[in-house]
């Protein structure tokens, strides 16, 4: 077969290697700059070792002292006494000759080298100096004069010279003690401020430093890339070390630096180069938001560090080594810090250590200061209502869970109350149409191989990869991604609330559980539901729960009952018995807020299991409802009255309350706590005409409406926007919790009453002199004798 591909001409080639040909130039200059420069290095190390070695001084190996007169006697006895006469006067000459040179001395004498060894050429100055003799360590290093050397035949000899040390004595140290004194005596005092003084240079220095932190600001906010480094120079200003300002400027500048962050930061979490990035050539443009990003993320980092430290100072009463803020003042820097990190748990959910402020601001919510716990209680249930994804949800519910259990459930009760918030909705049993229909499935390799051709398979992986970008913009969130993460967090939840129930029944957590339970009882598997049901009467039956726990057993026993407990066969008729107890509880007082507990209770019990419920139950709820709505308030009354309604709706049988006539044998127990056998047929409804006279106008019209029937339309019907609400929107309505009546009282003018022109028409003409003289007569204080009549009396 031809080779159809043509040769490429010279002029081709130089064209398109010219870029190869410049990185071949520029590689070749590299490297001869870099071997220049390494030698440059060399002989700079070398010169210096040389330098070194000429000022240095040689020591010998030994050093021999100087011997004493007696010493030398000894010696020139011992001299005497050897037997010299048996050496030749040259080999004693030549002995004398070689001790008064160094060399022999100092030489090491188990060498077999000679004394004037020649200089190798192959030796190198480095290991010469090397191997000259060190000076011992112990010994006290003296300061050296270097002299300029002498040169002879041997080379060039340094000279040096010890410093001379300047003795001072005892006296002129005594004067330089006076002179030291009397400078210090002469030296002026600082000037003193007033009081004025003092407030105005705090003033102007605060205020020097505001404009500094709002420049700053201005300048990161203008161009955040290109001014990423002040954030630093910001930064370092929370450790002002000025005492008149620096618990305002420090508080300043971690809000400032809040607000910035809340700002500049991405939309999406910065990770960390690896490696191979780091090495790879990118443009300038991602090279400098390369590095925008890595300083953004440092000094975020290093901001929260100060942030926990400033918290982590006032918990444990610490103070810095300066001193410069007293601890009084901590305590509000603390809550400045607290503030800002809860602000930021809110605002970035989807940035860098968002789990380590978690992790910071949950243990806060059981702290003893009130302020800080209530701004972390906020911060965590503003974070659960726009989670929607439920990932940030999820690390907050760990973090709780691990600090209950880690506290053995000493906490407070609004650490779980916060799961309330949580945004987890009701998961529907029965699946959408979407959901049944099957996901469009991609064919694979194999049978793409197999049924299309080559240029089928290439236009069939484009169209999957256009499908697959579809589909990944269509949907936001996965929903199996959220499922799965609302499946967790309710699994850790149940988790928590189970084990305060079956470890710590008398804890005063217990309320919050039996809350928690209420909202999300329609979400427990069904293997849980009979034990939880039993332990739920048990407590009830037990008597050691409160009015309000008790509510909340009963709401959450029916919304067990109300989803998946359908299946179940469980009657309920003890907590219809718990309920109808403990209605009487309730009053116009404190315990008026927990009618919209009840008002939830009825709905769920009698309303949405109407099928269930018998016709007496009905009747003696109605009957005792009407009764409570006497002594708690208005938005109660509303809420009951609306109950009743939807009662006499839902049981068609309720007008026997509003008849006289009683229905079958017995009469009324109303003391009786069984709602069966309390015989409410044959009672009336005579609490409705007390109502119809109440202050309050809705409640009058609510009563009207029930004592006619209740009916849907006529002259005895209620307006649309009270019969189409449900009585707990009703409830929380017409609320007073504001000491303000809804709708307003109306003002009412007093009628003027007819005025007589004579006002003496009604008095007797005698009676009317005696006032005028009494009037025009002048007052006269004469003094008061009580014993005058006694006296009388007694000489009668």
């Amino acid at each position: 077969r031809k080779n159809t591909k043509r040769v490429p001409s010279f002029r081709k080639l130089l064209r398109t290697s010219k870029i190869k040909l410049d990185n071949k130039l520029k590689n070749k200059q590299y490297k001869q700059q870099s071997a220049a420069k390494k030698y440059r290095k060399e002989q700079k190390k070398l010169r210096q070792a040389v330098r070194d070695a000429i000022c240095r001084k040689p020591f010998p190996l030994e050093e021999y002292k100087k011997k004493t007169v007696a010493d030398k006697q000894e010696n020139d006895e011992e001299e005497d006494a050897l037997p010299l006469d048996m050496m030749d006067e040259d080999d004693l000459k030549l002995m004398q000759d070689l001790a008064q040179k160094a060399s022999f001395i100092t030489r090491d004498l188990s060498s077999n080298e000679p004394v004037h060894i020649k200089k190798r050429k192959n030796e190198s100055v480095i290991d010469k100096y090397e191997k000259m003799p060190r000076r011992m360590q112990t010994e006290p290093e003296k300061e050296l004069i270097h002299l300029l050397p002498i040169k002879d035949k041997g080379g060039i000899i340094p000279q040096t010279m010890e410093k001379p040390v300047l003795n001072v004595t005892e006296e002129e140290e005594e004067d330089t003690e006076e002179m030291e004194v009397a400078e210090d005596a002469n030296e002026e005092p600082l000037p003193v401020l007033t009081p004025e003084e003092m407030a105005a240079q705090r003033k102007r220095k605060l205020q020097e430093r505001k404009t500094h932190i709002a420049a700053l600001a201005a300048a990161i906010l203008s161009d955040p890339e290109n001014h990423i480094k002040k954030l630093k120079e910001l930064r370092t200003m929370l450790m002002e070390q000025d005492p008149y300002v620096a618990v305002i400027v420090r508080k300043l500048v971690m809000v400032s630096l809040m607000e910035i962050f809340k700002d500049i930061v991405p939309s999406y979490k910065i990770r960390p180069l690896t490696e191979a990035e780091k090495a790879t050539k990118v443009k300038k443009e991602t090279q400098k938001l390369r590095e925008f990003e890595e300083g953004l993320v440092s000094q975020y980092k290093f901001y929260l560090e100060n942030l926990e430290q400033t918290i982590k100072d006032w918990k444990q009463r610490k103070l810095k080594k300066s001193n410069v803020i007293s601890l009084k003042a901590y305590k509000g820097l603390a809550e400045i810090a607290v503030k800002c990190l809860c602000e930021l748990l809110v605002a970035l959910p989807h940035f860098n250590f968002h789990n380590n402020i978690i992790v910071l601001i949950v243990p806060l919510m059981n702290d003893t200061s009130k302020k800080i716990s209530e701004l972390c209680f906020e911060a965590v249930k503003q974070l659960f209502k726009q989670d929607k994804l439920g990932i940030a949800s999820l690390g907050v519910v760990k973090v709780i869970s691990g600090l209950v259990k880690g506290r053995n459930y000493n906490v407070r009760p609004e650490v779980l109350k916060v799961f309330l918030h949580l945004r987890i909705k009701e998961v529907e049993l029965k699946k959408d149409s979407e959901d049944i229909a099957p996901k469009k499935k991609f064919m694979t390799y194999k049978e793409k191989r197999k049924n299309l051709s080559r240029m089928q398979r290439k236009w069939k992986k484009a169209e999957e990869k256009l499908e697959r970008e579809l589909l990944e913009a269509e949907a936001s969130e996965s929903k199996e991604k959220k499922l799965k993460l609302h499946t967790e967090t309710l699994n850790i939840v149940f988790l928590t609330y189970f084990r305060i129930l079956k470890k710590t029944q008398n804890s005063p957590l217990l309320p919050a559980v039996l809350e928690g339970l209420a909202k999300f009882a329609h979400l427990i598997n069904v293997e849980f539901f009979d034990d939880l049901l039993i332990v739920l009467h048990s407590l009830i039956a037990s008597g050691g729960i409160t009015y309000r726990e008790t509510l909340h057993c009963i709401l959450s026993a029916f919304h067990i009952l109300s989803g998946q407990g359908d299946v179940l066969n469980i009657d309920p008729m003890k907590f219809y018995t718990h309920l109808y107890k403990t209605l009487f509880s309730l009053h116009a007082g404190g315990t008026n807020d927990d009618i919209g507990i009840v008002l939830q209770c009825l709905d769920v019990m009698l309303t949405k299991r109407r099928k269930q419920v018998s016709q007496q139950r009905a009747l003696a709820f109605v009957k005792r409802l009407s009764t409570l709505g006497l002594h708690v308030l208005p938005n109660s009354s509303i809420g009951i009255l609306a109950t009743n309604r939807v009662l006499m709706h839902t049981f068609p049988k309720m007008d026997l309350l509003l008849d006289n006539e009683s229905q079958g044998s017995g009469v009324y127990l109303p003391e009786l706590e069984e709602p069966e056998h309390c015989n409410a047929q044959n009672t009336a409804l005579w609490e409705l005409h007390l109502l119809q006279r109440h202050y309050h106008p809705i409640v009058q019209k609510f009563a009207a409406h029930l004592i006619v029937g209740a009916p849907a339309e006529g002259s005895g019907a209620l307006p649309p926007d009270l019969s189409r609400r449900p009585a707990t929107e009703l409830f929380e309505t017409y609320s007073m919790k504001g000491m303000t009546f809804n709708p307003p009282v109306a003002s009412v003018t007093p009628r003027r009453k007819d005025t007589f022109s004579q006002r003496d028409s009604f008095l007797n003409e005698e009676l009317n002199e005696l006032l005028q003289k009494h009037n025009s007569e002048t007052a006269m204080h004469k003094p008061l004798d009580f014993a005058k009549h006694l006296k009388e009396s007694s000489l009668l």
